[in-house]
């Protein structure tokens, strides 16, 4: 098992609805074939107070503000104070946590969004978890199908860990800052509180507390640096 890709090292589960959902998974990732089944099970226990049903399998926070140009396809779940911007595409199971930003043509798939997570501005994110506070600068995106179609692995240094899934973008860990107009590729794992330089190239696994600079430069944050 490596620790530093576990759910435990990742996440902060009491800022996510969807804690339920990592209950008995080591690696978040195996949690994505899951979430649409999650989501309409949940959606239906949701007290009627705090949540309106919006459509077919598509609940949204009454307190959340979702503007009309934007697009929800269920299943999903939008959280108390979200905020849906002008254009938003959600194209299914899909998960926005509390206080989140999906911003103006942002398009979501097959996400878990945890609470106060933003992709304001132009973002693609699909077959993804983001963790709490975690943050992804205009334009960038996820990638999450590989070129060839082959199932997708988590590089981890010299060795390989393979998830049986052919669609997987990226594992954002609390707090995780992406720059503007970088690309996570397929099976992108980054953890807490790491910072990624604008207009990068990212795929493997890189360690907490970092700052991506590019491929094979990756510094060690000091202390006054943290998030």
């Amino acid at each position: 098992m490596y620790e530093a890709l576990t759910v435990q090292k990742l996440y902060d589960l009491s800022q996510t609805i969807a804690a339920g959902l990592f209950e008995n998974v080591t690696y978040p990732w195996e949690v994505l074939p899951k979430i649409g089944a999650f989501i309409r099970a949940l959606g239906a226990s949701l007290p009627k107070s705090d949540y309106e049903k919006a459509g077919e399998d598509v609940w949204i926070a009454r307190d959340a503000h979702v503007y009309p140009s934007a697009l929800i396809n269920g299943p999903a779940i939008i959280g108390k104070g979200a905020e849906v911007r002008h254009c938003a595409f959600i194209r299914g199971n899909a998960i926005v946590g509390e206080g989140a930003v999906v911003g103006n043509s942002t398009e979501l798939k097959n996400v878990v969004l945890f609470n106060k997570v933003q992709v304001p501005h132009y973002n693609y994110v699909g077959d993804s978890i983001l963790g709490y506070k975690a943050h992804m600068g205009a334009g960038s995106i996820t990638s999450n199908v590989k070129s060839d179609k082959t199932l997708v692995d988590v590089v981890v240094g010299q060795e390989r860990i393979h998830t049986g899934l052919k669609k997987f973008g990226a594992m954002l860990g609390d707090h995780v800052e992406v720059g503007c107009n970088t690309v996570l590729n397929p099976g992108t794992v980054i953890g807490r509180s790491t910072n990624i330089y604008p207009v990068s190239m990212v795929r493997g696994f890189i360690p907490e507390n970092s700052i991506y600079k590019k491929q094979g430069e990756v510094a060690h944050k000091q202390p006054q640096e943290r998030a």
